[in-house]
């Protein structure tokens, strides 16, 4: 498989960062230049946060009549780093991949500081994305804190989800006590939590300036080497885009620390909360089994909902970033996932027993991989828009 990354427009909010940094220019951003033909686009959303905020969004394969996909990206993430994913998703339906507002390419408004609230706010802006799109249904993907909103957004808004996916999602599990939090934690560590907990996630991308790629080299090479395969001699360009999506104003950021208690949990965790989600709502829960990231909050669920539709994963060898660590597996689970609800009016528990008739054959992911069509051009229309200033 070959990958490549194209330059095109990035915000002002950039400038500030990289001036000093001959490399780094402003108004850079990478997205990957698939097999399949893809388009990007900014979809107006208006007043949701800031005055007239936008979404970052790209599609592929809009033609097809089968449901789309709609994929919502983890903290400090993008729309590029589902690259491993687009292709064989968008070989069976459309796939819709958006930077959520406050993230990547998308309007940096200023969220408040209540957790209830921020996350509120950033619901709403997927609803607006999706009235604008005009999608009446379609399968919603999240990843970590993605996993999160998408969790939330179905329960707000039902009847638009016909199947809900949630990749190592965060926030799902309550807090344990402080006492088991603690125990074997070494003094100096607690004493750095204590010092940085008021600030935002990401904050030493921001304060190491010009730096930021370097220090995201170093601290997380591991994230760096999962797209390496397809990188090739050019693995910086992962490192450099994760900077540039993270050394803007941290606006959704920003949102995040205002939900979260501790970086592992969230305020208001969404098992508490399970019963509003409809039960006719098929979920399949996709963890890495090396994960940090608690996955005993999905077998919970499926105890509390025992006459629905309750897939639970636990994909071996695969880290938080399940969708890259393991990206054949990944998609073979997701497109299932997909087919199944495409075929079946109404899921329960006993379609998780015989659901494996619908898995994906390894033929079709070896075509996938195997393609060997030079990538697509990307529509004029991402070149245009990229040149349009937008409003935070």
């Amino acid at each position: 498989m070959k990958i490549k990354f194209v330059l095109a427009g990035f915000g002002d909010g950039l400038a500030g960062h990289l001036q000093p940094c001959c490399v780094l220019q402003r108004k850079k951003y990478f997205l990957v230049s698939l097999k399949t033909a893809y388009r990007g686009w900014y979809v107006d959303i208006g007043p949701v946060v800031g005055t007239a905020d936008k979404i970052w969004t790209i599609s592929l394969n809009e033609e097809s009549a089968k449901t789309p996909i709609v994929l919502l990206h983890g903290l400090g993430a993008g729309v590029a780093l589902w690259c491993l994913n687009l292709d064989a998703l968008a070989s069976q339906r459309p796939v819709y991949a958006i930077d959520l507002l406050g993230f990547g390419r998308s309007s940096r408004p200023v969220f408040s500081s209540e957790a209830k609230e921020a996350e509120e706010q950033l619901v709403r802006s997927i609803e607006e994305w999706r009235r604008e799109m005009q999608l009446e249904k379609f399968v919603l993907l999240g990843h970590s804190m993605g996993g999160f909103l998408a969790a939330s957004y179905t329960m707000q808004h039902p009847e638009r989800v016909k199947h809900l996916i949630l990749a190592d999602p965060w926030g799902f599990p309550e807090r344990p006590s402080e006492v088991a939090i603690k125990a074997n934690v070494p003094l100096w560590v607690k004493a750095i939590a204590f010092v940085v907990q008021p600030l935002n996630p990401l904050w030493a991308v921001r304060v190491a300036g010009p730096f930021g790629q370097w220090l995201i080299e170093k601290t997380r090479p591991d994230i760096v080497k999962k797209f390496s395969s397809l990188l090739k001699d050019d693995t910086g360009v992962i490192s450099q885009y994760i900077h540039q999506c993270n050394a803007q104003t941290p606006s959704g950021e920003s949102a995040f620390h205002a939900m979260m208690q501790g970086f592992g949990w969230a305020k208001h965790p969404i098992v508490k909360r399970m019963d509003k989600l409809n039960p006719e709502i098929p979920i399949t829960l996709l963890y890495g089994s090396r994960s940090w990231v608690d996955n005993s909050a999905g077998e919970a669920i499926k105890q509390s909902r025992l006459s629905s539709y309750v897939n639970v994963q636990v994909i071996t060898g695969a880290g938080h970033h399940v969708y890259a660590d393991k990206s054949d597996i990944f998609n073979k689970y997701v497109l299932e996932a997909c087919t199944l609800s495409d075929s079946t009016q109404s899921l329960s528990n006993s379609h998780i027993h015989t659901s494996s008739k619908y898995a994906i054959e390894n033929n079709d992911l070896l075509k996938i991989e195997n393609n060997t069509s030079e990538p697509q051009r990307v529509d004029e229309e991402q070149e245009l828009d990229a040149q349009r200033p937008r409003s935070s």
